[in-house]
């Protein structure tokens, strides 16, 4: 399965232009021959925890346009926005930071990120998700992650036997783009899978972003990487691969 990472800028707190911006992108990753399109973590606001109205309903306009766009290409197209969970107390209008995959046939798989970014104020702002999700794309088995959850390792333990492919799109800023960057191969290496991290670039909220995007193999060689631009990556994601990799080092079944 070919999969574009789509690197992009954010406009703060504006849906509509963000969504205006993003069409050509991910129609140029489709064009592309990309089956699978992974945009940034809030794509479509910007990480602005400084906003009492994030929120938007389950199913609102940011998973409607990735749906929109999955239909309109034939392809998956996946990031995060801040919804508020249905059946939610009405007294809590905390979003959860959600994952959204949009299949072709309007299809849709959600991840709330189980760790809010408390360092940045996100457990103010954000409530926390409780359930990790694995879907099966075209033949891939994909767990679905955001952004500080890359610190995490154990959760990642957890669901390599079954993952051929973990996503991560963040807004992981620049003072810890080394932590990025090496923990992306981390996951890789220890996990023997692929792991594609979509970072913005830009500015927000007072935070520069720099991308530093990457599509990591399963012995942890990079197979594409952005720098500091809106650029779109791409990597061919192939089971057998995985497979061959696990074969020949065993060392899965070694974890204790």
């Amino acid at each position: 399965m070919r999969l574009a990472a789509v690197q992009h800028d954010i406009v703060w707190n504006d849906r509509e232009a963000n969504f205006a911006r993003l069409a050509p992108m991910i129609a140029g990753a489709a064009a592309g021959g990309a089956r699978l399109v992974l945009l940034t973590e809030t794509f479509s606001t910007g990480f602005a925890v400084d906003n009492p109205d994030l929120g938007e309903p389950e199913g609102g306009p940011s998973s409607q346009f990735l749906s929109q766009q999955a239909a309109l290409h034939g392809v998956w197209v996946a990031g995060s926005c801040p919804e508020i969970p249905a059946g939610s107390d009405p007294a809590d209008r905390r979003p959860a930071n959600s994952f959204v995959l949009a299949g072709p046939d309007g299809t849709q798989h959600r991840y709330r990120k189980i760790h809010p970014f408390t360092f940045g104020g996100e457990h103010h702002h954000f409530r926390a998700g409780d359930q990790l999700v694995q879907v099966e794309v075209e033949g891939v088995r994909i767990a679905l992650f955001v952004c500080y959850d890359l610190r995490f390792a154990d959760e990642f333990w957890g669901l390599a036997p079954t993952t051929d492919l973990y996503l991560v799109p963040a807004n992981w800023p620049e003072p810890r783009r080394f932590h990025w960057m090496s923990l992306l191969q981390a996951r890789a290496i220890e996990n023997q899978a692929y792991v594609v991290g979509c970072n913005r670039v830009g500015e927000g909220g007072g935070l520069k972003y720099v991308g530093d995007s990457r599509i990591v193999d399963p012995l942890g060689e990079l197979l594409a990487t952005g720098s500091q631009g809106e650029t779109i990556l791409f990597a061919d994601i192939e089971p057998r691969v995985v497979a061959d990799v696990r074969q020949r080092f065993q060392f899965l079944p070694d974890r204790r």
